[in-house]
């Protein structure tokens, strides 16, 4: 059987991109006869805010969304993260660096524009690679071989990415320092974990396409054959075109909950949002289930007006 899963991480409360990726998923899954599981994504130590998981799990049930399994809490298990890190040490495809961000970008020659990410030179590689993990106070990178990593995205179409031009070798293991161990970086830790819960479907935001192309090198490299199906969707934007965050305002789901906004209404923006409606109206979980058609999603992104947040504040 096909599995999807949830995936929120609870480094802050859910806001209403994520309502639109969560019910986009579930209602794919419910359709299309995925089991679903609900994995919390929790990893991100310093970031996890007190409370915030179970209020994201008490929201997606307000959304009225459901699933099979979970939720699983993704540093509830670390062992399977850890035996990863051996295989690709004894592969020789991961090595230690203690090279500050600093230092990297005075030895990149061309900085990826736009991105928080700074890309990794090949000429900052270790001369030898130790062929053993061990988690000591520093960060660990895969070495990401020359050439394209080609998929079809279900959404996005055919994607081609050369992640050792663009990225370079890329951090698999964070670093440890006096408050924290050591960690699994996102890009290990979604490969493990979906490969060892046996996710075949993986629905997002298209921000997370050049993950893909990362993901799939640490398959490769841990010897897992199967990949997964992708699929990719546009964000939601504020207005100045920029990914939804605090410079928007709030768009906190719990608060416009708090405030009296039924989920009917967060669904009927997002139900409008995929082409479902031609303009914002009350819509029930079981009613978008019954309606969603990805066909009929746009390719742009979203983009969150004034008009749409002063409908969802909106009682009558």
């Amino acid at each position: 059987m096909p599995v999807t899963r949830l995936a929120p991480s609870p480094t802050g409360a859910l806001h209403l991109g994520n309502a639109r990726t969560f019910l986009v998923n579930w209602a794919l899954a419910r359709q299309r006869g995925w089991r679903i599981v609900l994995r919390i994504e929790d990893l991100d130590t310093p970031r996890v805010k007190p409370g915030v998981m179970d209020l994201t799990v008490d929201l997606l049930r307000w959304l009225g969304m459901d699933w099979d399994a979970g939720p699983l809490v993704q540093s509830a298990t670390p062992q399977p993260h850890v035996d990863a890190m051996e295989v690709l040490a004894r592969a020789g495809l991961v090595y230690p660096t203690d090279l500050t961000r600093t230092q990297i970008e005075a030895a990149a020659s061309a900085p990826q524009e736009g991105s928080h990410e700074v890309v990794f030179p090949a000429s900052l590689r270790p001369p030898t690679v130790p062929g053993r993990f061990d988690d000591a106070h520093v960060c660990w990178r895969l070495l990401a071989p020359p050439g394209e990593v080609r998929f079809e995205d279900a959404f996005a179409g055919p994607q081609v990415f050369d992640v050792s031009r663009v990225i370079g070798d890329f951090v698999v293991w964070t670093r440890r320092t006096p408050d924290r161990p050591g960690q699994p970086a996102y890009q290990l830790a979604v490969v493990v974990d979906d490969d060892r819960q046996g996710v075949t479907e993986v629905v997002r935001g298209d921000d997370l396409l050049d993950s893909a192309a990362r993901q799939m090198l640490v398959r490769r490299g841990l010897g897992i054959g199967r990949e997964p199906r992708y699929t990719h969707l546009p964000l939601v934007l504020g207005p100045d075109g920029r990914r939804l965050a605090k410079r928007h305002g709030d768009t906190r789901l719990d608060t416009f909950r708090a405030g009296g906004t039924r989920a009917e209404r967060v669904i009927g923006l997002v139900a409008h949002w995929c082409g479902m409606v031609e303009r914002p109206a009350e819509v029930s979980a079981s009613e978008f289930l019954r309606g969603f058609d990805l066909r009929k999603m746009a390719r742009e992104p979203i983009v969150l007006t004034a008009e749409s947040l002063a409908w969802l504040s909106r009682r009558t």
